[in-house]
């Protein structure tokens, strides 16, 4: 079991990277987010690692934080889908995006990753929404000093403008996103302001 690489980023493409630990090689699947928030090529990179074993093929799939793996894991439990379509999933959506996508209901953003279907996403809700609670989304603000970091969870009128802005036909995808911008911009902790400066944002 390989629990996760570290070395020097020798090689991005356009789903997988290659990362030299000691001079060896390890190829690594990644989704699209994970190579949008890599550092470049000869520099340090940690990824964690799920190892797939299948009848054709041994693969590596990494992630940058354990949270990126954990939901992945989470995802490949569902009956019919494999670590592709898990991590073609999380090449368009955040893991608080997923949760909250899951936790709503809001198929249509998860069927936006290439391969996933209606059929498979609602099974993705069905099958995941009772492992997923509120803690999961509430563990703070994003403020302007954390926006260039790694991804945080929202605060209670973050997280209840999110459900107004689905209420008024946006997905949860695009909600959480127009959400998250205004909260990078400036901390706001009222629900109605927030929700009023993420209007904009989705204008």
């Amino acid at each position: 079991m390989i629990a996760f690489v570290s070395g020097i980023l020798e090689q991005i493409a356009e789903d997988r990277v290659i990362v030299d630990v000691g001079g060896l090689g390890y190829e690594v699947a990644v989704s699209g987010d994970t190579i949008s928030r890599l550092p470049g090529t000869g520099q340090q990179v940690k990824l964690y690692t799920y190892f797939s074993v299948t009848q054709d093929a041994f693969r590596l799939y990494g992630f940058l934080s354990r949270d990126d793996l954990e939901i992945f894991k989470k995802l490949i439990t569902v009956s019919g889908l494999g670590p592709k379509g898990g991590q073609a999933i999380l090449s368009v959506m955040t893991p608080d995006e997923l949760k909250f996508a899951i936790m709503t209901g809001d198929t249509k953003s998860i069927t936006a990753a290439p391969g996933i279907g209606k059929k498979i996403a609602e099974r993705i809700v069905l099958e995941l929404k009772d492992r997923f609670t509120d803690a999961d989304l509430t563990s703070g603000l994003v403020s302007g000093e954390q926006a260039g970091e790694t991804r945080a969870s929202l605060s209670d009128p973050g997280r209840e403008a999110i459900e107004a802005l689905t209420a008024l036909g946006y997905s949860s995808q695009e909600a959480m996103r127009a959400v998250r911008a205004v909260l990078a911009k400036e901390e706001l902790t009222d629900t109605e302001m927030i929700l009023k400066a993420s209007l904009k944002e989705l204008m």
